[in-house]
C-alpha cells in the first residue's frame, strides 16, 4: 500500500512526497477506494459467508433442510451442514464441547441444559410449538381412535424414550389420560419411532403430526384430545462459541421470519 511505502522512504522527494499525499486524499473520497471495497465476513454486518452448523431435532428435518436450501441460495459461498437427532443427545454433545453454531430444540428443557451449561449465547427464543399424533399403519387396520386404544394388549405400540422431548410429551398426555401405556420399545428419537411403524414392527406410535405428514402415505394419523395437553415449545438459539456467528444469526433471522415461518406452518408446526 502507498501509506508503507511512504514509510520506507526516509528521505523522499518533495515532488514525490506531494504526489503520495494527493493519491491518498484522492482515495480517500473515492468511492471505489479501498475503504469501500473490503469484502465483509460473516462475523460483521455484511453478506453471510461459510459454514454454519446447526444441530436440530429430528422433528425438524424437512423443514430445516427446506430452508437451509434456501439459505444457500440467498446466500451464494454458504454452506449449512445439519445433524437432526433426539434433542437430549444434540445437548450433551454441545455441552461436551461440539463445534455447533445453533441449536433449535424440540422442548424448553433440552435447550436449558445447554443455557444452565453456558453454551447460549443470549437468551433461547421459542420459534415454533408442536402437538402430538398418533400414527398408524396406512388404512388403520386395528382400528386406532384414541389415546386409550394403545393400551390394548394385542396392540404393539411404541413411544419415544422419555428423555426426548417427544417421549415426555407423549408421558404427559398419558398422564392427563390417567392412563398406562408399555410400548414394545422406547425409541432415541421421534424419526425412529415413527420408522417402527413404517417397517411394520410396530402397530401404532405417538409422535409429533409433523412427522405423520412428511411421513405422506407411508402412515394414517389419528388425532387426539390429550394432545392439547402436552404441547412442545421449540426454542433455537446462537451458541456462544458458535464458529460462524455471524451467518449463524442470519440462519435463525430466517427460520423466524415470515417466509421460514411459512415453511413450519406448511409442515404442520404451530405457531409460537
Amino acid at each position: 500500500m502507498t501509506t508503507r511505502t511512504v514509510g520506507r522512504i526516509r528521505r523522499p522527494l518533495p515532488g514525490a512526497a506531494v504526489g503520495a499525499a494527493a493519491l491518498l486524499a484522492l482515495s480517500a473520497c473515492s468511492p471505489s477506494g479501498p475503504a469501500s471495497s473490503a469484502k465483509p465476513d460473516s462475523s460483521g454486518s455484511g453478506e453471510p459467508s461459510g459454514e454454519v452448523t446447526v444441530f436440530a431435532a429430528a422433528s425438524l428435518k424437512e423443514s430445516f433442510t427446506t430452508l437451509g436450501e434456501q439459505f444457500e441460495k440467498e446466500h451464494p459461498g454458504t454452506k449449512v451442514t445439519f445433524s437432526f437427532g433426539g434433542s437430549d443427545s444434540l445437548a450433551a454433545s454441545i455441552t461436551g464441547g461440539a463445534p455447533v453454531d445453533v441449536f433449535a430444540s424440540a422442548s424448553p428443557r433440552t435447550m436449558k441444559i445447554v443455557k444452565d451449561a453456558g453454551d447460549a449465547s443470549g437468551a433461547p427464543v421459542t420459534f415454533v410449538r408442536n402437538e402430538l399424533e398418533i400414527a398408524t399403519l396406512p388404512g388403520n387396520p386395528h382400528q386406532v381412535s384414541s389415546l386409550k386404544d394403545l393400551t390394548a394388549p394385542d396392540l404393539k405400540a411404541v413411544l419415544c424414550d422419555k428423555e426426548v422431548p417427544c417421549g415426555a410429551a407423549a408421558q404427559k398426555a398419558l398422564d392427563a389420560s390417567g392412563l398406562t401405556l408399555t410400548p414394545v420399545s422406547y425409541e432415541q428419537d421421534v424419526k425412529a419411532a415413527l420408522t417402527k411403524v413404517e417397517l411394520k414392527e410396530a402397530d401404532a406410535a405417538v409422535v409429533y403430526r409433523t412427522d405423520v405428514r412428511a411421513a405422506g402415505d407411508k402412515v394414517e394419523g389419528v388425532q387426539f384430545p390429550e394432545s392439547a395437553d402436552a404441547v412442545n415449545d421449540y426454542p433455537i438459539a446462537l451458541l456462544k462459541d458458535a464458529p460462524n456467528a455471524g451467518a449463524a444469526k442470519a440462519f435463525i433471522a430466517l427460520v423466524r421470519s415470515a417466509e421460514g415461518q411459512k415453511v413450519l406452518s406448511g409442515a404442520g408446526f404451530l405457531k409460537p
